[in-house]
């Protein structure tokens, strides 16, 4: 029996917890059953989410799907999921990569292959619960479990340096959790004041009931607080929760436990740290900081931008120097979330949207390009790049799918790198034409370092025996390259679908943002936002 509109949220984020319980009872040395069975459980969790797709409806406001029970009644702490377009896309983007990473995983790793599959699992739940909590307690709860098996991932099955980056990225990541935490509970305190007080919106709750009966962590609550918020506090919160969003996406000068976890990370780890990990700085951007602080976050913004297009033009130009093409695809990681934190921070319909869909686009491409370095470390064991040459003539259906990935990633037409892009400079265009100008710097200086990688790999004679015999794609190495291949023409061909989901969430977010404050706190306003500014542009 299928899951019903009302549980598939539980069976979404569970199905690969179960498989982790599953592997756990079955013996060591059985490494084929161990392989099968985790990659059994991360397909059921791909389809058990595709039902969300046809089920979501995209003209409905608020979350839908939703899951209530109470959790600790003393705190008010409940177990409440739900998705909206936003979340939805991203946990698609989750189940559809998790299994492709394990996939690549078969013949990649050797020792300690449960362990391995079961860290897996346990970080897709960990990841999906970051998604999906609608309680502030549930959602930090699964943003700290994510991060335990991730460490372990890289600091066990990663490369010689691996118990460096893994303790760095740990550190860093715990950093901001505390922060974080720290901002959660002022929020908590906040609200159970205003109950106390008797200054409460009908949207929260009603007056005259004492502060222990409304203690609660709920994300929709706080939502409906946020414009309640003094601003000295929407000031202090922003930026808590900002160091937290800021060093997991990763933003200069948060980025530098990136390129180390990427690089001493195995294949599979890399995949899911690019194309999952780093979404959940912008999600909780889009989720939490721009509603909760709207006044802060305008405040921000020149900070912000200044530090995105810093991201976009030096990730870029660090890429240039690059001998290990590892190290290339994780600084233009930098490069490229740098594009994705300028599209939110531009704050009008346009950007954001091209944000979310771009948050979809980099976790495809940059997937991928780990997914290729990693098919040709399994077959040369060294990623250097003068190490290669002339790829194409040995493997030359490697080679097509190659291209167009490094295409798609550089941005051209027809692939879902451009769609995503140029929604980002539409919408930072109507704020500032110095940004776009900017941005469109970073957009070149991409394109020169994906395809001189690509020509110093592919091209050229095979100078190197080493390189002569190289055996091409195999099957199971096209089951997880073509799927994103064919996602890319897809969104560059047809995006409609996407912005379709989005919408809704997006135009709310916008409005809350830009809104003026109906609440008895008075909020100061500038006359004129980026919001503003945007809004009437796409009105005009």
């Amino acid at each position: 029996m299928g899951p019903s509109p009302e549980t598939i949220l539980n069976w979404v984020l569970f199905t690969p917890l179960v498989g982790a319980v599953v592997l756990l009872l079955l013996p060591r040395a059985q490494k084929h059953t161990l392989r099968v069975v985790a990659n059994l459980f991360m397909l059921a969790g791909f389809l058990v989410s595709l039902p969300l797709v046809f089920w979501f409806d995209k003209g409905a406001p608020g979350f839908q799907f939703t899951v209530l029970k109470q959790w600790i009644p003393s705190l008010g702490v409940q177990y409440h999921l739900g998705l909206d377009g936003i979340s939805l896309l991203l946990v698609m983007l989750t189940t559809a990569l998790g299994f492709i990473a394990v996939l690549s995983s078969w013949a990649a790793i050797h020792d300690r292959v449960k362990e391995y599959y079961v860290m897996f699992l346990v970080l897709q739940t960990g990841m999906l619960g970051v998604f999906l909590s609608l309680d502030f307690f549930l959602f930090y709860v699964f943003w700290e479990v994510m991060l335990v098996p991730m460490y372990f991932i890289i600091g066990i099955w990663g490369h010689e340096r691996r118990l460096y980056a893994a303790i760095k990225f740990f550190l860093y990541t715990l950093l901001g959790s505390v922060l974080m935490l720290l901002g959660i509970l002022a929020l908590f305190f906040f609200h159970a004041g205003l109950h106390e007080s008797g200054a409460v919106c009908p949207a929260i709750g009603i007056a005259g009931h004492t502060a222990v009966e409304f203690y609660t962590f709920s994300v929709p609550v706080y939502l409906e607080l946020g414009p309640l918020l003094p601003a000295g506090w929407q000031f202090w919160l922003f930026w808590a929760f900002f160091v937290a969003f800021a060093i997991k996406v990763p933003m200069v000068p948060f980025h530098t436990w990136l390129p180390d976890a990427h690089v001493e990370a195995p294949t599979a780890g890399s995949v899911i740290l690019a194309g999952v990990l780093l979404k959940m700085g912008t999600y909780g951007f889009m989720r939490f900081s721009l509603p909760l602080f709207p006044e802060a976050t305008r405040e921000a913004v020149p900070v912000v931008v200044a530090l995105s297009i810093i991201a976009i033009i030096y990730g870029a130009l660090v890429c240039m120097m690059q001998k290990d093409m590892k190290k290339l695809i994780a600084y233009s990681s930098v490069s490229h979330m740098g594009f994705i934190t300028l599209g939110i921070f531009s704050l009008n319909y346009l950007g954001l949207s091209g944000a979310l869909l771009q948050q979809i686009n980099h976790g495809i491409s940059t997937g991928a390009l780990f997914l290729i370095v990693g098919l040709l470390y399994e077959r040369r064991h060294t990623r250097q790049i003068s190490e290669f040459g002339g790829l194409s003539t040995p493997m030359p259906i490697f080679a097509a799918l190659y291209l167009i990935i490094s295409l798609a990633s550089l941005g051209l037409p027809l692939l879902n790198g451009f769609i995503g892009e140029f929604w980002i400079l539409l919408g930072a265009w109507q704020v500032s034409k110095l940004w776009a100008a900017c941005a469109v710097l970073g957009i070149v200086l991409g394109a020169a370092y994906l395809l001189w990688l690509y020509q110093r790999v592919m091209f050229g004679e095979v100078t190197n025996p080493s390189n002569k015999s190289l055996p091409d794609v195999n099957l199971r190495e096209l089951a997880t390259l073509v799927p994103l291949v064919l996602w890319c023409f897809w969104i560059g061909i047809y995006p409609k679908p996407y912005f379709a989901v989005m919408e809704k969430p997006i135009t709310t977010l916008v409005e809350r943002v830009g809104a003026q404050p109906t609440t008895p706190v008075a909020v100061a306003l500038p006359e004129t936002t980026p919001t503003d500014e945007g809004r009437e542009a796409s009105q005009r």
